[in-house]
């Protein structure tokens, strides 16, 4: 009888696979942590006033705190610390003309509210009248 040779292999263990599998769960993970992290931002809508009045047209200029966080005068992109001299030189070509005072709605790039306290501030130390501009708020009539 003849014998039957068997070869005998040594048991390997190959670590590039498990390597490659552990480094695509990890980047797995990582990008899943990375997607339910929210950056919460709170958003300013068009606000409703009960102390609103429909706007009468009359000569307006316009300042608007936009979502890039930049300020506007018209359509001008101006620094707060400038804006008194802007509304200045505006308010000599419209004597007349009602400072309006509007935040762009929608998701904002930077945070508003230290923008808005800074423009309410200037505009009061001017001495000037501003008004917001929002939607008017329904009021409810009661029954009684």
């Amino acid at each position: 009888m003849r014998a039957i040779r068997r070869t005998t292999h040594d048991a390997r263990v190959e670590m590039m696979p498990l390597i490659d599998v552990v480094f695509l769960l990890l980047t797995f993970f990582i990008y899943a942590m990375v997607l339910m992290v929210r950056a919460e931002i709170l958003p300013v809508p068009l606000e409703t006033y009960l102390s609103s009045t429909p706007a009468e047209p009359k000569p307006s200029i316009s300042i608007t705190l936009g979502v890039d966080g930049h300020v506007y005068v018209g359509q001008d992109v101006v620094f707060v610390e400038a804006l008194g001299e802007k509304l200045a030189a505006k308010k000599e070509s419209q004597p007349n003309a009602v400072i309006y005072l509007v935040v762009e709605d929608g998701e904002a790039v930077v945070d508003r509210g230290p923008i808005l306290t800074s423009v309410w501030d200037h505009l009061r130390a001017e001495g000037l009248e501003i008004l917001l501009v929002g939607n008017p708020k329904e009021v409810i009539q009661d029954a009684n």
